[in-house]
């Protein structure tokens, strides 16, 4: 059982609670000062404290007000008298975990070990429970360590795959061989960006969009010909890893298209990528060009590329809508973020 330290003037009642708690397994030992019993403190093993209030010098509140000051959490059982209802409230509020009525009837200390044996149960369950959310931070830090360490492996794994496209395609004497694979590196690099950004983030399990994006198109602006500009309107809009994969693949397969169709005569023009809360739970993405225009609800570009956009609205449970007015096209799809 666990030590307890009486600090009471009264060495007849100490005496008395002594027999009595030694017979059911507490070791008591008991001081009749601040000062002793700071000092028994000090030299810790101590499991719980009895305070009397009035002591030969200063009050047991004094002490309690210390102990909590100094950050201890050892229990404290507070003693008054019959008449001093203020005196256990403030007690209470020094940091006190119970308080007994001071008689020298029977039940006084039945009633002692009582809200000692309850104090000492609270505090193995608040200990216990402090171990236990040390553990599940620890676990935690450890499993976003690993986490963060896979998607290092997989973003340095994808890029080295787009480094081979690259060389496939340099070395390729087809026009349609080396356009189709810019797209697959285009495709790619859409994934590697979220991987990259979630092992360089604080986050492992969510993108900031306007980051993503910016670091996506960035690349992706290099592709584009000289008389095309780009220009990127993003919120930090933060959403789940799997639904930015998907995203990011949505906005290449579409401005990949605006690249190839919309300035077929070789003028100079302009593509605009946005991504914006729109409501609340709901994101807007708008890709747009001032370019010749489609026709309304058609998706240029080849099979692939649309059933590629199709695929990546639905998973991200969102519609495209393409308009256009003759100046240009634009393609919205909103989603749930």
């Amino acid at each position: 059982m666990a030590r307890v330290l009486y600090v009471d003037d009264d060495p007849i009642l100490a005496r008395l609670v002594e027999k009595r708690l030694s017979r059911e397994g507490f070791e008591l030992y008991h001081v009749s000062d601040a000062e002793a019993a700071e000092a028994a403190l000090a030299t810790g093993g101590v499991g719980v404290v009895v305070l009397d209030h009035y002591l030969v010098r200063g009050t047991g509140l004094d002490i309690l007000r210390r102990l909590r000051e100094a950050g201890s959490e050892i229990p404290a059982i507070y003693v008054t008298g019959s008449s001093e209802a203020t005196v256990a409230i403030d007690a209470l509020k020094a940091g006190a975990d119970d308080y007994v009525i001071k008689s020298a009837a029977d039940d006084f200390v039945a009633l002692l070990q009582r809200a000692i044996t309850l104090a000492i149960e609270k505090a193995e369950l608040r200990e216990a429970r402090a171990r236990a959310d040390a553990e599940t931070r620890a676990a935690r830090e450890r499993a976003e360590m690993l986490l963060a360490e896979v998607h290092h492996r997989v973003a340095n794994s994808l890029s080295m795959v787009t480094s081979l496209l690259r060389l496939q395609a340099s070395a390729s004497g087809s026009d349609e061989v080396r356009t189709a694979l810019a797209e697959a590196q285009t495709r790619i690099a859409a994934v590697a960006g979220v991987h990259r950004g979630l092992y360089l983030g604080e986050d492992v399990q969510t993108i900031l969009l306007d980051a993503y994006l910016d670091s996506l198109l960035r690349d992706f602006a290099r592709t584009l010909p000289g008389n095309v500009r780009m220009r990127i309107e993003a919120e930090p809009v933060r959403i789940s890893a799997d639904r930015a994969v998907n995203l990011g693949i949505l906005v290449s397969e579409l401005a990949t298209n605006a690249a190839k169709y919309a300035w077929p005569d070789g003028r100079e023009g302009q593509l605009t990528i946005g991504i914006r809360e729109c409501a609340a739970g709901e994101a807007l993405l708008s890709v747009s060009d001032d370019g010749v225009g489609s026709k309304p609800g058609e998706v240029q570009g080849t099979g692939l590329g649309r059933k590629l956009v199709v695929a990546m609205a639905e998973r991200l449970e969102g519609k495209v809508e393409i308009s256009s007015d003759g100046k240009g096209t634009s393609v919205a799809l909103r989603f749930p973020i």
